[in-house]
């Protein structure tokens, strides 16, 4: 399995333009948020215990997540938790309302998406590596990380690729 850094970097590749990255910070949520929306139904009971595809992906995910830093595994299973509870709240409504919010956000967030690598003129990292689907939400997670000041030496491995 490749680590953090290698995985990272591997997407970074794809976007060094700012617009880009800025986009991804509006993009890339909407998209997880329209994911749990839409996986939310249907709802299962195991005992008292509701699951949902939402909750069954979510927990595979953060344990990726988790394996590959503890740290921003651990920031990437509370999001998800606030994403599942939130896709929870939005299934509850009349099946209408429920897909118009899921598809329509899933949709604004590819825009987003779109218009970013539209700046960056390559296109989506996803598309020569599937896995990038699910190392775009822990990219944007660990740019908020950076932009913070913190994970200075994992940010540093990543920009020496690109350094020298």
């Amino acid at each position: 399995m490749k680590t953090i850094t290698e995985h990272l970097t591997q997407y970074a590749a794809y976007h060094r333009d700012r617009r880009n990255i800025m986009t991804h910070l509006v993009g890339i949520p909407l998209i997880v948020i329209a994911i749990e929306i839409l996986l939310s139904r249907p709802t299962w009971f195991v005992g008292d215990l509701p699951i949902s595809p939402a909750i069954v992906v979510s927990a595979l995910a953060a344990l990726f997540y988790l394996k590959l830093d503890v740290m921003l595994g651990i920031i990437m299973t509370i999001l998800l938790g606030l994403a599942v509870w939130f896709g929870s709240s939005i299934a509850l409504l009349d099946t209408t309302s429920w897909l118009s919010w899921g598809i329509g956000l899933f949709v604004v967030g590819w825009i987003f998406q779109f218009v970013g690598h539209y700046f960056e003129g390559r296109k989506p990292a996803f598309i020569d590596d599937i896995i990038g689907l699910a190392i775009g939400p822990l990219f944007v997670v660990a740019e908020v990380i950076f932009m913070l000041g913190l994970k200075k030496e994992l940010q540093s491995k990543i920009e020496a690729h690109f350094n020298d």
